[in-house]
């Protein structure tokens, strides 16, 4: 029997998502990269935050077992090395268990300031050269093939010289053709990049995309005979930037690249906090996300972006019901006394592994059991006459009910 002598959770949850799985990563193979702090502040609605916003962020992204940071883009400007500069020392007196890096293009004037602030600081910051690849990209900028090879060439070579680790990134990798890639990446790999980058930067992959993809580099990563590792970066255009992470994960991709809320260019990147609950709920990570939560508040109110009332787990209806035929079952389970039971009989994410709970409440499309739970659960006493009451009045209405609402209607027929 489980907790609380009910039977054991494989009995009451049959789970289809174990079936045919192409592999496990409980090896703690796979790493999380946080791109809050740079492409997730690109966003055209979102607001760059103060730096000791920032700082808290960062101390957050640790907490929650991030294992690494973008910190900026330091050649945007002036403000952006300042900020990169006092985020690189900010992990370094608070002791931070978490890597940083910067982004920057292929061009040494770019990498320059990464260097230097790294020399500056004493931390070593990874460092991010990215370059368009495709060929609408290359059609639109005038690029040739030799020129992509040259600029990127020279920037890796000139990052490693200086002792800092590079990942080659490919802007738009999903739409590059195999020849264009085989030649950038063997090339990066040859002056020096330790980790490749594959990008889903106009968010056009599927799963079957992410499997092509990843396979392919893996399979040329092989024969060259060296350690490479490989990233995933996806974006959200057609929805599928969350799932594409998970796939990437399982099909080779060692680091999965997110941002706080999904924030960033467009409609933005793959939502790394519901990445991290995705993989908890597969068993594929075992660590505690009790500050996840809190990290996501506290970016939604540094960048000034609201969080949707339907957002999974953080949304303040993810774990609210006013419907009846739903709060039955999750009333009858409380009756059980399992609180285990009521957390899943209508909820595929355990609201108490994120600090949450099921929120039973009171509308139009409530049952009676709605009102008398609520009413219990307020401190009232639950007569049939107070029941029969509310109940009514929530009928006539279209809404659900705020708290204030209910209240108002019981003092009404209490007479205080």
């Amino acid at each position: 029997m489980g907790p609380a002598g009910h039977p054991p959770e494989s009995e009451l949850i049959y789970d289809w998502n174990s079936k045919r799985r192409r592999s496990r990563l409980t090896d703690g193979r796979v790493r999380f990269y946080d791109e809050t702090l740079r492409d997730g502040i690109q966003g055209p609605s979102v607001t760059d935050p103060p730096i000791e916003a920032k700082k808290r962020i960062v101390s957050l992204a640790a907490e929650v077992g991030i294992d690494c940071i973008d910190i900026g883009l330091p050649g945007a400007g002036p403000r952006a090395v300042d900020d990169v500069t006092a985020l690189a020392r900010h992990i370094i007196a608070e002791k931070l268990k978490i890597l940083p890096s910067c982004a920057a293009r292929t061009h040494v004037n770019d990498i320059r300031p990464v260097v230097e602030i790294s020399q500056k600081t004493g931390l070593e910051i990874e460092v991010m050269a990215f370059l368009g690849t495709s060929p609408i990209r290359q059609y639109a900028e005038d690029w040739d093939l030799d020129r992509l090879v040259r600029l990127s060439g020279e920037a890796i070579a000139f990052a490693a010289k200086e002792g800092l680790p590079v990942t080659f990134v490919t802007e738009d990798t999903v739409r590059s053709r195999p020849d264009t890639l085989q030649k950038l990446f063997l090339n990066a790999i040859e002056m020096g990049a330790r980790r490749l980058c594959l990008c889903d930067t106009v968010g056009h992959c599927t799963p079957d995309g992410v499997r092509n993809l990843i396979e392919w580099t893996r399979n040329l990563i092989e024969g060259t005979g060296q350690t490479i590792g490989i990233d995933w970066h996806g974006h959200n255009d057609r929805g599928l930037a969350v799932a594409n992470t998970v796939f990437a994960a399982e099909y080779g991709a060692d680091r999965v690249h997110g941002t706080a809320l999904g924030i960033g260019e467009r409609v933005g990147n793959a939502a790394l906090d519901q990445v991290l609950i995705n993989m908890k709920l597969l068993g594929e990570i075992d660590r505690d996300l009790s500050k996840l939560g809190e990290w996501v508040a506290t970016v939604a109110e540094a960048c000034n972006v609201p969080i949707p009332y339907n957002y999974p787990v953080f949304g303040n209806d993810a774990f609210r019901t006013a419907t009846g035929v739903h709060a039955a079952a999750v009333i009858k389970a409380r009756k059980k006394g399992e609180h285990w039971l009521a957390d899943r009989i209508y909820s595929g994410v355990p609201a108490g592994w994120f600090g949450k709970e099921q929120r039973i409440e009171v509308g139009h499309m409530s049952g009676l059991s709605n009102v008398v739970c609520w009413l219990e659960h307020h401190g009232y006493e639950p007569n049939d006459a107070l029941a029969q009451h509310v109940f009514a009045a929530a009928k006539a209405t279209n809404h659900t009910l705020t708290d204030d609402e209910v209240h108002t209607l019981v003092r009404d027929f209490l007479g205080n």
